[in-house]
């Protein structure tokens, strides 16, 4: 059953690569072009998984569970995260998928985030870890303080979601120029023609729902995960351990697999060597990417993707200061230096 993660990883990194789903730049556009069409189209699959997960819980495929809300290292973590993300180039997922497309900066991020998510985790920093996130307060999700159905919430976050792909919808599309299709069919489809934004999260919304009942099935319970995942992935090289292998350290091995595959059968594939900025920038940003989500409690697909499918606080709150967290780096990555005035010539001849 274990296999079952490996696929689903394929489908999403797959997925994700072929629809350019960025999630850093969802976040990332709010504060540099004030666009908000990726970040709704992550919403959609909030909303788009939140059905989903709601539904499974009722069938009894799934039982989900509230758990205290570690308030202070969800805050901290979060921003800590939506800051490294930006130096990094790419959240978790996102790393993932841009390794396989072969960015090797990608693949120094991607590295110095599993080893510090797996240092905080189970290494030299998990009792501060553990500390940090022993702050909590016994509220865990909205529907339960507020003592509704969680099925109210699913249908205010679909009809708002709903409402805001309906604005971008309506926008005038811009026709850019193309080459002719050189593929027809379904490979035209998989491996040539853009993908629609909307379309793509709809797409990744249900491979998170599926995620759910064939990670269950392995006694791993939980839906999409990427921190813990690679954490036990670095402990596993380390140690040997065959128990630390489970449905999560499948699903990001297929990531990168799935992207690859997207990658190669796009001709998008190609080593892309960094100069060495860039490549300390990735190592910083992956570092802390790692510990960030070790705080919070997950990235932006445990956290931003899957808690708040569920309207737990730690999922929204991880959100909320995730992109806060990016639009500080933003500022002091991108809007500074278009607002640094340019240097002055100087005249031929003095």
């Amino acid at each position: 059953m274990l296999v079952s993660g490996l696929l689903v990883g394929v489908a999403l990194g797959f997925v994700m690569q072929r629809g350019r789903f960025c999630v850093t730049g969802a976040f990332r556009d709010v504060w540099v072009t004030r666009s908000t069409r990726w970040l709704t189209a992550f919403l959609v699959v909030v909303a788009v998984q939140s059905v989903g997960v709601f539904a499974l819980d009722a069938a009894g495929v799934i039982s989900l569970s509230a758990n205290a809300f570690p308030w202070l290292a969800t805050i901290i973590g979060g921003f800590i995260f939506g800051f490294a993300i930006v130096l990094a180039g790419g959240c978790a997922t996102g790393t993932y998928y841009r390794a396989g497309e072969g960015l090797v900066g990608s693949w120094f991020a991607l590295a110095a985030y599993a080893l510090f998510a797996a240092v905080m985790k189970t290494g030299p920093l998990s009792g501060f870890n553990t500390a940090m996130r022993s702050v909590t307060v016994e509220q865990s999700n909205f529907y339960s303080v507020l003592g509704v159905s969680p099925w109210l919430f699913v249908a205010l976050l679909v009809a708002g979601v709903g409402l805001a792909v309906r604005h971008h919808l309506r926008k005038p599309k811009i026709r850019l120029a193309s080459l002719p299709p050189a593929k027809t069919g379904l490979a035209h489809l998989l491996f040539e023609k853009p993908w629609n934004a909307f379309a793509t999260a709809v797409v990744i919304g249900l491979i998170a729902i599926a995620a759910w009942p064939l990670s269950w099935a392995t006694g791993r319970q939980d839906g999409l995960g990427i921190t813990t995942p690679s954490s036990k992935l670095v402990g596993y090289l380390v140690t040997g351990d065959p128990e630390l292998v489970d449905w999560g350290v499948f699903l990001v091995i297929g990531i990168l697999l799935g992207s690859y595959i997207a990658a190669k059968g796009s001709g998008e594939f190609r080593v892309r060597v960094p100069d060495a900025a860039t490549v300390l920038k990735s190592l910083g940003g992956g570092a802390l990417m790692g510990i960030g989500a070790a705080l919070a409690g997950g990235c932006t697909i445990g956290n931003a993707m899957v808690q708040t499918a569920q309207f737990s606080f730690q999922g929204w709150t991880a959100l909320v200061f995730m992109i806060l967290g990016t639009g500080l780096a933003a500022k002091l990555t991108i809007l500074n230096r278009r607002s640094a005035p340019a240097p002055a010539r100087v005249p031929a001849g003095v």
